[in-house]
């Protein structure tokens, strides 16, 4: 009897511990928005911290540019956080190293680059973007007329976006495009067609990326054609082979988006965890543009109309 006794309050104790704990977790806990000040520009990023077991801290982080990559461990200790990962894109050994602290409910610190650059930075909580309700859908906007690029701009000065037959092109890699309008919640219908080997990418609100690429006879990935880079592995790969038109029916209403492609629904509401690799801004709450990616090789647009919530 004595042992039960000493088992029970053994278990009890272990129970208020464990309980005590998850009431008390870390402050960095969650999604943070971080905007990162490189002197010359200002560039987004995105951190995501969890609870891996009892105590141990795991996350994944998106830079400027590539996909999100995955933290192995997360130090924390009295507000103060950092962690290092390795490359992904850079060709070199430099492990990018975050350093910062929670203060007044903010992530402040220094990102030291993959190139060795350290660059100040404030971190936000990311919003959950839930609706309250079904969205109610306005009229259908056609954002590419067909004859020229009215109701475009491109990221950089220089332009080699074209208009022929009816096609926005870009013929080479250049500069990225974007409308002048911005959008909350949509349905958007776009189709895109390119050579063999090429790439591109749809950015939803600027900010999230629906992979453009030659995929054909590969198998899902959110790397490839349909995936939301880095987060997102569609259930089937519904590409056809490069050179021909590929179509992508796509909504998004707050975090959560729906790919059609080509017919098939190859991503269905399902939660977008943050900002992707090269998004305009980390500003989520906000509306953005629809954004084409013309720096990763040639590739052609046609029949873009979006359908936004009122």
């Amino acid at each position: 009897m004595k042992k039960i006794i000493i088992t029970l309050f053994v278990s009890l104790f272990v129970s208020i511990h464990l309980f005590a704990q998850s009431a008390t977790q870390p402050e960095i806990i969650g999604r943070w928005d971080l905007t990162v000040d490189q002197g010359n520009k200002i560039v987004p990023s995105w951190l995501e911290v969890e609870l891996s077991g009892i105590r141990t801290l795991v996350g994944h982080f998106v830079a400027e540019g590539g996909s999100a990559r995955p933290i192995a461990k997360v130090n924390y200790d009295n507000g103060k956080v950092n962690f290092s990962i390795p490359p992904q894109w850079d060709r070199t050994d430099i492990d990018l190293v975050m350093n910062a602290e929670v203060k007044d409910g903010k992530l402040v610190g220094t990102i030291r680059n993959n190139k060795g650059e350290t660059h100040s930075f404030v971190g936000e909580r990311a919003p959950l973007l839930k609706r309250s309700a079904p969205p109610v859908w306005g009229a259908p906007i056609t954002l590419f007329n067909g004859k020229d690029l009215s109701g475009w701009h491109t990221q950089k000065p220089e332009n080699q976006w074209v208009v022929e037959n009816g096609i926005m092109k870009s013929p080479r890699s250049g500069s990225n495009i974007m409308t002048d309008q911005t959008f909350n919640d949509f349905k958007l219908h776009i189709e895109v067609r390119y050579p063999k080997g090429s790439n591109s990418g749809v950015y939803l609100r600027g900010r999230y990326e629906v992979q453009v690429e030659d995929s054909y006879g590969r198998e899902p990935n959110s790397h490839l054609f349909g995936g939301v880079y880095g987060f997102l592995t569609p259930n089937e790969m519904a590409v056809k082979p490069a050179g021909e038109w590929q179509v992508y029916d796509i909504t998004l209403i707050g975090r959560r988006v729906t790919v059609v492609a080509n017919g098939k629904t190859i991503i269905s509401d399902q939660i977008i965890p943050g900002i992707t690799g090269g998004a305009l801004d980390s500003k989520e709450a906000e509306p953005g543009p629809i954004f084409l990616q013309g720096d990763h090789g040639p590739v052609e647009y046609r029949n873009i109309v979006i359908t936004p919530a009122k």
